[in-house]
């Protein structure tokens, strides 16, 4: 078989973030993966501890979230909590653009950087609507950005 493409693995990744499937994320994120909130200050390291922060969301994350993708290579829509409208990107870095609807109802816009490494995920840069001063609740599991 032959390996996947930078971008199959992107859309692996989007798949598992829309479907909440974290065993799918888990496949094709580096052990060492990092993500980053530029607004919050804050930064995850490793796979285990952003798996940890999902779920650990207080109330949990909906659930039952499957949609469909529609449109061209570059354009999808999905729903209802992830609208992804838009994936580009080549070689080892792609953006996604979208929204992300909380269990609150808020709606918060969302762009994403994704970088890989060796076929994987190795790092989500994340970008919200707004900023926002971090949560206690997940203060184990991140450290600050200065």
């Amino acid at each position: 078989m032959a390996p996947e493409t930078n971008r199959q693995v992107v859309e692996r990744f989007v798949k598992g973030l829309v479907g909440r499937d974290l065993d799918l994320q888990a496949a094709v994120c580096a052990p060492d993966m990092v993500t980053e909130y530029p607004q919050s200050g804050e930064r995850i390291r490793g796979w285990a501890n952003i798996r940890a922060v999902a779920e650990n969301y207080p109330g949990g994350l909906p659930t039952n979230l499957e949609g469909r993708v529609i449109g061209s290579e570059d354009k999808w829509v999905a729903g209802p909590s992830f609208n992804v409208l838009r994936i580009e990107g080549s070689g080892d870095v792609y953006t996604l653009v979208g929204s992300a609807t909380y269990p609150d109802g808020q709606t918060w816009q969302l762009i994403s950087i994704i970088e890989l490494r060796s076929g994987r995920i190795a790092k989500a840069t994340e970008v919200y609507g707004a900023p926002f001063d971090p949560p206690p609740w997940r203060a184990q599991w991140v450290e600050r950005i200065t």
